[in-house]
């Protein structure tokens, strides 16, 4: 795609990086057929293709964001499928989030939805209020179908339907130690997961214990960064990476740290860019390329050990018909493909993946939240895909795709370390159906 930026603008990092980006674009358009919002709304502008035009001509004219320009960038979920696809290497990722980032910076929403974006990042990534949010959450729920009425206050409708009922208890996240130690590996610990899914780390301790290696946790590190990133929020995200690359390598300077490992693939993505993120920071810029190199989702860094020597020759999971689904996090963003489902059939399981599995199940942070009526269609045309595979039981790899996935179908859904455990000789994951 020709570009026609002056020399002042490409003089801004930020600016030059979309340039290079941009001009890759051949407007060949094999991002349309994957991308969600094209198949579901058959607008070119919802594309991949036509926001690229969108955020070209805002870049190249700096112009200020209007309204048209704003709900198309909106309604993009970063599912990151439209990389998959295209065959011209365009990283659109990187020029959606500098979009995103202008946006925040140069457009003012209206009223209502600055107080829910204001919201959402002063309480989901900060594991305590986050938590007593959800314990308040049912005084609200019966107000629900009133605020759904209203679209001003439809997000704050979809807040209360996926808060869950119960919260399991907060579990305190302690080093453990392997009894024949192969090395030592950090683990994140994030934000929304601690609360909502506690049981994915415990699970991914575990098994990780049993292959020999030591778990630890950095006590300074917090919330990824992602949320507030795919908010637009760019200064909120850097102090993020800023504030975990620091607790990070204060860990690693004790030395023998293998890995930093991630059980939220939606995080992954995003710690696995640190290194780009922080490229312009003489300060971190080294130590977030090294945080970022030894950044890996779990199933990625089982893929790399010896997982049989954990099996039992005969493992109570061995046959059970479970549908995986990948989250675009972990095949988009992280490009890691079929390495869960390999795993899981490793373990003995019976692994059906649903049809369309490269389209988002439209959790995607806060999508669902501030984008309801189209996360909606995705939850239910994945969940229809889903229950047509006949298995009881959905695995995946990230803690929001499960509560999308899980409300939609009503199937049980569980993380792929959470079957691995299993196999490996842990517990019944809660939920998982007995056999008649």
């Amino acid at each position: 795609m020709q570009t026609s930026f002056s020399p002042q603008q490409l003089a801004e990092p930020a600016t030059a990086s979309s340039e290079s980006i941009i001009r890759k674009c051949v407007h060949c358009g094999f991002c349309t057929a994957t991308c969600p919002t094209y198949v579901l709304l058959g607008d070119e502008l919802d594309s991949p293709r036509g926001r690229i035009y969108l955020i070209k001509d805002m870049l190249e004219n700096e112009r200020t964001p209007d309204v048209k320009l704003v709900k198309h960038v909106d309604r993009c979920l970063s599912c990151l499928s439209c990389m998959t696809t295209c065959p011209s290497g365009v990283n659109y990722m990187h020029l959606v989030d500098h979009a995103r980032s202008y946006i925040h910076k140069h457009y003012r929403r209206p009223w209502h939805e600055r107080i829910f974006r204001w919201l959402l990042a002063a309480v989901l990534p900060h594991e305590g209020r986050f938590r007593a949010a959800l314990i308040f959450a049912p005084l609200g729920r019966p107000f629900g179908s009133f605020f759904a009425k209203s679209p001003r206050l439809a997000p704050l409708a979809s807040m209360l339907a996926l808060a869950p009922s119960d919260l399991p208890p907060p579990v305190a996240e302690r080093d453990s130690a392997a009894p024949i130690s192969r090395g030592r590996v950090l683990m994140l610990k994030g934000c929304a997961e601690p609360v909502l899914k506690p049981q994915y780390r415990t699970s991914a301790t575990r098994v990780l214990n049993r292959l020999g290696y030591d778990v630890s946790f950095a006590p300074e590190e917090r919330c990824c960064g992602a949320l507030v990133q795919h908010m637009g929020r760019e200064d909120d995200a850097l102090a993020a990476a800023r504030r975990n690359v620091d607790a990070w390598t204060a860990e690693i300077a004790k030395g023998d740290i293998s890995a930093i490992i991630i059980t939220a693939s939606g995080c992954g993505t995003v710690v696995k860019d640190y290194g780009h993120m922080l490229r312009g920071d003489p300060a971190y810029a080294e130590k977030a390329a090294t945080c970022a190199a030894l950044a890996r989702d779990i199933s990625e860094f089982l893929a790399e050990q010896d997982i049989a020597a954990a099996l039992p020759e005969v493992s109570a999971a061995a046959g059970m018909r479970i549908a995986y689904h990948p989250a675009c996090s972990l095949q988009h963003g992280q490009k890691l493909g079929d390495v869960p489902k390999q795993l899981l059939q490793q373990a003995g399981f019976d692994v059906r993946v649903p049809a369309e599995a490269h389209l988002c199940c439209g959790s995607a942070g806060t999508y669902n939240i501030m984008q309801p009526e189209i996360a909606g269609q995705l939850a239910e045309r994945k969940a229809h895909n889903i229950r047509a595979t006949g298995a009881p039981l959905v695995a995946t790899g990230n803690v929001g795709c499960a509560l999308q996935i899980g409300a939609a179908s009503g199937l049980p859904v569980v993380h792929v370390v959470e079957l691995l455990d299993w196999a490996t000789g842990g517990p019944r994951p809660d939920g998982i159906p007995v056999p008649a």
